[in-house]
């Protein structure tokens, strides 16, 4: 096992580059990818880096030069031989072949395309524009650079036993919470923190403790390149891309409110079994199920990814149950800033009823709140989303207005278009 501290003591980039691999992504990144690649190859679309917590001055922090040259670095990968073969040939999902041949031979050639890169008023203005399937592919790599960035810029100004004392302490933190969820009996948790960890090799030892820690509790982790490394399942589904770049691409209102069902209508036409799973707060949730094509009732489950996740979860209950589905054999989970509190919580209050189960993310492999000096590692929330679509803009509501993005004018038009009423504001902390 790496010694995290010495390594992050002796640092030099070359050896430990932010980004290893194109596979050191999300497996939902990469099934979505497969999805345009067929249905929607030449769209062009722009992605931005948006720091939701201002208060963080990115690039305060982070040296220009030194961004610059992981993202130059970034746009050097390819897949290895071993990478590709292991796409090609393991079971995901029960799956065999879960990806194309075409697909695999138009992503071995791939290289991610040029971005844009500037500073205004403290934050990093970081855009990528091109086609669908290429510029989707810089989201999580994005992420994962500017945040460890900024876990390295704080970490320089630590001596060599701080930095011990810093890790031993999270090391510590995590074990503790690891030790309180072994005790649920029924858990299912999987690692969905690859896109703000605090590093690489923070997520690859998180992913090892539970491992050790959880058991057959664990199911898997997000990331492919842990999963492919570590031997472990990789897990995910879809994300609101899909339904953000479809609406944007509508040419009505009446195109709009069909948006997110034809996503799901072309994703239904390549997975079966866990990869059938809704994600439906994109437009609101409540909306988004009152106006469900009934066929959707079918599939396996839904995520829950913002507002309360309980009145969500319960919300998903009623609608199995007016469907004439049972609960109890669906898969419910949960996945929006989730930490051991809530997750005891939920368990208690929805095992047994349907099939539960979590996706851990920032609080798993980003939890540093507490250990540095002014607190100066503590988690925070930057996202990289899709602004626009062959020329128009995106929108995603989200059940918390909180996180709504794009232009005023079209959240107001979005919200009249999916009749999303009043919304429970709820702060965005990751």
């Amino acid at each position: 096992m790496v010694d995290i501290a010495t390594r992050v003591w002796n640092h030099k980039w070359k050896i430990d580059p932010i980004v290893r691999s194109l596979i050191d992504t999300d497996f939902y990144k990469l099934l979505m990818c497969q999805s345009i690649f067929r249905n929607k190859p030449d769209t062009t679309v722009v992605f931005s880096l948006i720091n939701r917590t201002k208060s963080i001055r990115l690039a305060d922090l982070i040296d220009e030069g030194e961004l610059r040259e992981q993202l130059d670095h970034v746009r050097s990968l390819s897949l290895t031989r071993g990478e590709s073969t292991w796409l090609r040939g393991n079971t995901f999902y029960g799956k065999r072949q879960m990806f194309r041949p075409d697909f695999m031979e138009w992503f071995e050639g791939m290289r991610l395309p040029p971005y844009h890169l500037e500073k205004r008023d403290g934050q990093y203005e970081l855009t990528f524009e091109g086609r669908w399937p290429e510029v989707m592919l810089w989201e999580i790599p994005a992420l994962s650079v500017l945040m460890e960035l900024r876990s390295r810029a704080v970490l320089a100004t630590l001596g060599r036993f701080e930095i011990q004392v810093l890790y031993a302490r999270a090391m510590t933190k995590l074990w503790e919470k690891l030790q309180r969820l072994r005790a649920i009996d029924g858990l299912r948790i999987a690692d969905f923190g690859t896109r703000r960890r605090h590093s690489f090799l923070w997520q690859d030892w998180a992913v090892q403790a539970m491992i050790e820690g959880l058991g057959d509790t664990f199911i898997g982790t997000s990331n492919c390149l842990i999963a492919m490394r570590r031997e472990v399942e990789a897990i995910g589904t879809n994300a609101h891309e899909l339904p953000m770049v479809y609406a944007a691409l509508a040419n009505s209102d009446a195109e709009l409110a069909r948006a997110p069902y034809q996503v799901l209508a072309d994703w239904h036409e390549e997975h079966d079994g866990n990869l059938r799973v809704i994600l439906p707060d994109t437009y609101g949730t409540e909306g988004f199920l009152r106006n469900a094509p009934d066929w959707l009732s079918s599939w396996t489950g839904m995520r829950v990814d913002s507002g309360d996740p309980a009145t969500a979860a319960e919300q998903a209950i009623r609608w199995w149950k007016e469907r004439g589905e049972d609960p109890a054999s669906k898969l419910l989970i949960f996945s929006d800033g989730l930490d051991v509190d809530q997750i005891e919580s939920l368990h208690r209050q929805f095992s047994g009823r349907v099939r539960a189960s979590f996706g851990w993310g920032t609080m798993l492999t980003n939890d540093f709140k507490g250990l540095a000096k002014g607190d100066g590692l503590a988690p925070f929330s930057l996202v990289c989303k899709a602004i626009s679509a062959n020329g128009r803009p995106t929108v995603k509501l989200s059940d918390n207005p909180n996180k709504a993005l794009g232009p005023e004018s079209e959240i107001a038009r979005y919200r009249r278009v999916f009749d999303v009423g009043a919304q429970v504001a709820q702060d965005v902390t990751v």
